[in-house]
């Protein structure tokens, strides 16, 4: 028996061990190849060290690629924060309406962003959409909403809004839901108003859940393709080709393999350290909660 339990630990371990081998290679093996001149007209690479690298910061296609990320991930971050925290207040309180439309906020996220973004597309057409028909009557029939640059980050953006303010109003309901009701007692017996007490408390309280969600989409957003892909294809233009199109015109349609890798990489980093400097927000903001709860 006593080898047995020796032995149970390094057993145990062997399945997350195989997980991270799993991850850890392909990832690797993509790092490695960004060290070499790899493409279609290049069958026989060699070795470049970090030109890829140099060239992909040396590029105004980069840069630009990086502001139209930023842009996208910052805007619908944000917009879906505020929607889905306010839906959730508005849901909060458990009538039979309310009910009703937590079962039917669900919806767009059981639908592939990519068909979203197709539905989207088809109800945007400027001559024959359901959006630019609604908006006739008012004299708005003729927008081209993907057409310019300005519409097609917008409007790539209002898809993405779509398909996950449920995914934040989710969030913070469960976390309205979980907020201890002994402070907002004591704060109804002082007679505190609805706003102070949502600024002092409510909010305060929830913002643990709200950053956690902020941390979901913002990630989400920086590596976002399918919506932007199905809806513009990155037109007009380069005016939505994020990153992750960018990697993905490069290595998949130009096949300069390395040099697609190399921008994934870059992205990968953007993305790493994004989250960490979220997440290390996200455990002051859990300190100041509870400093609020007690």
């Amino acid at each position: 028996m006593g080898w047995r339990l020796t032995l149970r630990p390094y057993v145990l371990i062997v399945p997350a061990l195989l997980l991270t081998c799993g991850i850890l290679y392909p990832f690797g093996l993509g790092l490695y190849y960004t060290l070499f001149d790899f493409s279609a007209s290049k069958p026989q690479p060699d070795m470049v060290r970090f030109e890829n690298y140099t060239t992909v910061f040396t590029q105004e296609a980069f840069w630009n690629s990086a502001w139209v990320t930023v842009l996208y991930a910052v805007g619908a971050a944000l917009v879906e924060t505020v929607l889905g925290v306010a839906v959730a207040l508005l849901l909060h309180r458990s009538t039979l309406v309310g009910r009703v439309l937590e079962k039917i906020l669900i919806l767009p996220l059981m639908i592939a962003p990519v068909i979203a973004a197709i539905i989207w597309k088809l109800m945007l057409q400027p001559s024959v959409g359901v959006v630019n028909h609604l908006l006739r009557p008012f004299g708005l029939g003729g927008v081209q909403w993907t057409d310019t640059p300005t519409g097609a980050l917008l409007s790539s953006i209002a898809v993405d809004v779509w398909v996950y303010t449920p995914f934040v109003a989710i969030l913070a309901l469960a976390g309205l839901r979980s907020l201890p009701t002994s402070p907002f007692e004591a704060a109804a017996v002082d007679g505190a108003g609805w706003w102070y007490t949502f600024r002092r408390l409510t909010l305060p309280m929830l913002w643990p859940y709200v950053l956690v969600a902020v941390i979901f989409r913002f990630m989400d957003s920086l590596k976002v393709f399918d919506i932007i892909y199905a809806l513009t294809e990155g037109g007009p233009g380069d005016s939505t080709v994020v990153l992750q199109i960018r990697a993905y015109l490069e290595a998949i349609r130009f096949q300069r393999y390395s040099f697609g890798i190399s921008y994934t990489i870059v992205l990968w980093a953007v993305v790493y350290l994004a989250a960490m400097v979220l997440v290390k927000h996200l455990g002051k903001i859990q300190r100041r909660a509870a400093e609020v709860t007690t």
